[in-house]
């Protein structure tokens, strides 16, 4: 019960926070947008887990108020962004945290959510959903080996 409690004020903290930082920097929609997208993506996708909550919270506003707000690409870079995590996303997911029970028996099906949510981004051209995207697959790469015990 209190790792269940733990999670869901850690997701509220995130979501408020960015909240409030995207709403005064006046790019609300787009922070909002920023998060979902990663957070959906890295449901079927899995990736890369800190070591802390509190790391995770910190590098979660920061990416999704800081990046939806100061960046901007072009069209070009748009489709190379697209096509790099489709490509990241066909070979690396998913990949679930090893504590994770998500049976392996479903893993084609979380393959098949995360590159339809990826493709979707061809349709869509969407810069902030397209950056949500490119950092989420980023970390479903294994950097390191896994053991295996």
């Amino acid at each position: 019960m209190q790792y269940s409690l733990g999670i869901i004020l850690n997701t509220l903290l995130i979501i408020v926070s960015t909240a409030i930082i995207s709403f005064s920097f006046g790019r609300f929609s787009e922070c909002i947008t920023f998060l979902l997208c990663f957070c959906i993506l890295r449901l079927s996708s899995g990736g890369f887990h800190l070591k802390t909550a509190l790391a995770c919270n910190i590098v979660t506003i920061f990416l999704s108020t800081v990046l939806p707000s100061f960046i901007t690409v072009s069209n070009s870079t748009l489709w190379i962004a697209n096509v790099l995590s489709l490509i990241i996303i066909v070979t690396f997911a998913p990949n679930p945290d090893r504590n994770t029970r998500i049976p392996t028996s479903i893993y084609p099906l979380l393959k098949l959510v995360s590159i339809a949510l990826v493709s979707s981004n061809f349709f869509l051209q969407s810069t902030v959903i397209g950056i949500a995207f490119l950092v989420q697959s980023l970390t479903v790469i294994p950097w390191t080996r896994r053991r295996t015990q």
